[in-house]
């Protein structure tokens, strides 16, 4: 039989699958399933989501027997003595057997009126009919294929019934045997007479030695892989805040494997792979635009489902201890320095790549890695359960490379709407990172050959540490998102407020930025938009506090009974620059709710003022960007929620604080405030307050006064001759320092199963040309797919006369329907449609 009549016959036998009648268990029409297709592209290209749909809904009898039919063949072939055979047990049987299996899952689990079904059929007790094969071993027929009263068409009085694991149980077993089988996924071994063969399969953590591979077992695995994942990925059609509690079943499954040499050997083939792949390797320019790359789909197959066995929290029942997660508890018992130096080479191989492909001299010469994102994931779960190799990153200079690397994918993707859930991850990264004490001591290291950084992160004519890049970095992504990162402004200070005890001779940039950050957040219409902006406040006061209190180490001579000159100091531009803006500090303390009221309607009527007296005539690029400035404030999505992004980073002097040369900035004020006001005064008006019934926000505000006191305890005045030195002035006593550390919740853990999730459902929307993305067209609620506007061929993806012909009689093969189905729109929205990661 010819390919085309195969795919002809496959078709058909779907079409079978779709009618009412119940077809029998023991027909050799089951067969065609793992016999006909001739690859993953011909299952899911002609098994069409509306011909899986049918199936489930009006035929769901059919769509039993289907699945009982491939995994009993596939068991069956797991169990066969000569597997992989061409003649008696061919590998291609089972590899189709894992193919439509991938295939129709997925709808299977969208289906909320099939949660019992799935339920009772997938994890209830079952009995498995089974007889004597000719070689001796146990062969399942079908497990409960034959309903009660069925007459069988011969009798075979040699068949026995037996209890059985639960057959989802029984088909993860089985496919985690695949992943270690001789001849199918390794190659055979002449020392063990076992056909499955427990060896991690390259070489790093826990093994020293490679062994031999080729690109079948590579392709093999990743197959089984896809199946793996597949069978996990009810995670997707759950509630992020239901997904913690309620948990998956498959994955409990396997998290909580008792056996250890399965545990480990699945940890560290799947480590070693992500880990050990070198993606600037030699390859010929634009190689990836002629031909794909199998071997991209594997590693992240790899990463991913070693991912989701390590992110996953076992829900707890509330009886007994809980639940362990062996693969993070073994990840954590990792402590081998060269087991570290291995993980740590390879993370920052993987993540250097993207940094290096976009700075080609042939640009777009070589495709950046898929998974760095999922690199980074890694990374953060390393840190976090395995103290060690924390202490590994973080005790040397290896944690200078990590922090700029995950600053360059933060401040990188800050602005794109589908990848806030990496710069979320970033950020929460570093606050992990930055709880370290040594981590704040290392920061102070000179940053150097930062000119070789890529343009978005690059700094020109720079000259600082660490900690100033930070520093720099935090306040780009504060001010530079537009407001899309307003979630994660508190984690963003909480960094800065980590390392700010060991910060030692900040440079003029950072202590600038960190000036703009106080004047931003110290003005009334961001101080009045909401109930929590005072905390960012807060959390931006103790920073600046945490550097004058623990690196002051100075000397003022007090030149007259109030005023002191400074003439040393560990961080002296932060010191100049509090006391330039000690008006500031002044003005906050004496902050109150009808103060901050009058400011805001007195700029309200500035702007109106404005906006009447440029309406008689031209108006100068100042007055332009003002109007568009305020109308930006009239919108309704910005009129109730003032974000940092309205605000100005320089050169705006607030009301409730002038510097010495305020005069001079005196039209700068309304152009300041005009930006950042977005406090409606007439919620005010319409509330009446009593001082002594202050709102919860306004009395939080009185805690700020200490920390802004620190702005009078400087006073720059000319030297006299009877100066005197004094070490540390009273009133600055330093405390211990405040760690404000990343906590989970259920919420948290929720977004960072769906951002996983999310990685791994994009990762299948583009997986090397053919084969479309396993969740393609099902209904996901664990996170939002939005689909992307076809842009037609480019130069990066053309589409020639080949391409066009190749892909009509795709179509056409899948338009085969003998009652007129609407398939053809289905694959047309598929080969055209794409989807981005929300």
């Amino acid at each position: 039989m010819g390919a085309s009549e195969s795919k002809l016959v496959f078709k058909q036998g779907i079409f079978k699958l779709q009618e009412p009648k119940t077809i029998p268990a023991d027909d050799a029409y089951w067969t065609g399933f793992w016999e006909l297709p001739e690859s993953t592209e011909d299952v899911f290209t002609l098994f069409s989501t509306n011909d899986i749909r049918r199936t489930r809904d009006a035929s769901l009898a059919n769509l039993e027997t289907l699945i009982l039919a491939v995994t009993s063949r596939l068991f069956a072939l797991r169990q066969h003595s000569s597997f992989p055979s061409p003649d008696t047990a061919p590998e291609k049987d089972a590899l189709n057997c894992v193919r439509v299996l991938t295939r129709l899952l997925p709808f299977i689990y969208e289906a909320d009126n099939l949660e019992s079904w799935e339920g009772k059929f997938f994890w209830g007790a079952r009995r498995k009919r089974v007889r004597e094969d000719q070689s001796g071993a146990s062969e399942v027929i079908f497990d409960e294929a034959n309903p009660e009263g069925e007459k069988k068409d011969c009798e075979e009085p040699e068949a026995t019934f037996e209890d059985a694991k639960p057959l989802a149980e029984e088909l993860i077993d089985t496919l985690v045997d695949l992943l270690f089988y001789s001849g199918f996924t390794i190659p055979v071994s002449e020392r063990t007479k076992s056909k499955i063969n427990y060896s991690i399969w390259t070489s790093g953590v826990g093994c020293n030695a490679t062994i031999p591979t080729n690109n079948r077992f590579e392709n093999n695995r990743t197959e089984v892989l896809r199946l793996l994942l597949t069978l996990t990925s009810k995670s997707m059609y759950m509630p992020a805040n239901v997904l913690p509690i309620k948990g998956v079943r498959a994955i409990t499954y396997l998290a909580t494997c008792p056996d250890k040499q399965v545990v480990l050997s699945m940890l560290c083939s799947f480590l070693n792979t992500a880990i050990k792949f070198n993606p600037a390797s030699w390859r010929i320019p634009y190689d990836h635009v002629v031909v794909g790359d199998p071997k991209h789909l594997y590693i992240a197959s790899s990463l991913q489902f070693l991912l989701v066995l390590l992110l996953y929290p076992i829900p707890e029942d509330g009886k007994g201890p809980p639940p362990k997660n062996f693969y993070r508890h073994f990840l954590g018992r990792l402590h081998r320095p060269q087991d570290f130096q291995f993980i740590c080479d390879g993370m920052s191989r993987t993540l250097h790549q993207p940094l290096t492909a976009t700075s080609s001299y042939l640009p777009g010469s070589h495709k950046p890695v898929r998974w760095a994102p999922e690199m980074i994931m890694l990374f953060w779960e390393t840190i976090q359960c395995n103290k060690r190799f924390r202490s590994f990153i973080v005790d040397t200079d290896r944690g200078h490379d990590f922090v700029i690397l995950i600053l360059y994918y933060a401040v990188e993707n800050r602005l794109d709407s589908s990848k806030q859930g990496i710069v979320r991850m970033c950020v929460f990264v570093l606050q992990t990172l930055s709880v370290e004490e040594n981590f704040g001591s290392q920061l102070n290291k000179t940053f150097k050959n930062q000119e070789t950084l890529p343009a978005a992160i690059r700094i020109d004519n720079w000259n600082g540490s660490y900690g100033d890049f930070l520093i720099v970095s935090v306040h780009t992504l504060i001010t530079g998102s537009k407001g899309k990162l307003d979630a994660i402004y508190p984690a963003l200070l909480a960094i800065i407020n980590n390392v700010a005890a060991y910060l030692e001779n900040l440079n003029a940039l950072s202590c600038l930025k960190l000036m703009q950050l106080f004047a931003s957040m110290s003005s009334p219409s961001f101080l009045l938009a909401n109930e929590t902006n005072h905390a960012l406040l807060t959390s931006l006061l103790e920073a600046i506090n945490a550097v004058v209190e623990h690196k002051y180490k100075g000397r003022l001579c007090r030149a007259a009974p109030d005023s002191f000159v400074l003439i040393e100091a560990d961080n002296p531009k932060l010191i100049l620059m509090v006391v330039k803006s000690r008006k500031r500090f002044e003005a906050l303390r004496s902050f109150t709710l009808e103060s901050g009221q009058e400011e805001i309607e007195r700029l309200a009527q500035r702007r109106k003022e404005a906006a009447n007296g440029s309406a008689d005539g031209a108006r100068s690029p100042a007055h332009n960007a003002r109007a568009d400035s305020i109308e930006a404030l009239r919108s309704p999505a910005s009129a109730m929620t003032p974000t940092l992004s309205n605000v100005p980073e320089e050169g705006g002097a607030f009301a409730i604080g002038d510097d010495e040369d305020s005069d001079a900035d005196e039209e700068n004020v309304g152009e300041g405030q005009g930006k950042d006001a977005g406090w409606d005064a007439n919620v005010l008006e319409s509330q009446q307050y009593d001082k002594s019934q202050r709102p919860d926000f306004v009395v939080d505000l009185y805690d700020l006064y200490a920390l802004a006191s620190m702005g009078e305890l400087f006073c720059i005045d000319a030297p006299t001759e009877n100066a005197t030195p004094n070490e540390r002035p009273a009133t600055i006593e330093p405390t211990g320092p405040r760690i404000h550390s990343f906590e989970w919740s259920p919420l948290s853990l929720g977004w960072y199963e769906s951002l996983l999730w999310s990685f791994i459902y994009a990762s299948e929307m583009i997986v090397e040309r053919g084969t479309v993305g396993v969740w393609n067209g099902t209904a996901i609620r664990l996170f939002k797919v939005e689909k992307e506007i076809n842009r037609g061929p480019s130069l990066m993806k053309p589409m020639g006369a080949v391409d066009a012909v190749g892909k009509g009689i795709v179509q056409r093969i899948g338009n085969l329907n003998l009652r007129g189905s609407s398939e053809a729109g289905a694959l047309r929205e598929r080969s055209d449609g794409g989807v981005r990661e929300a």
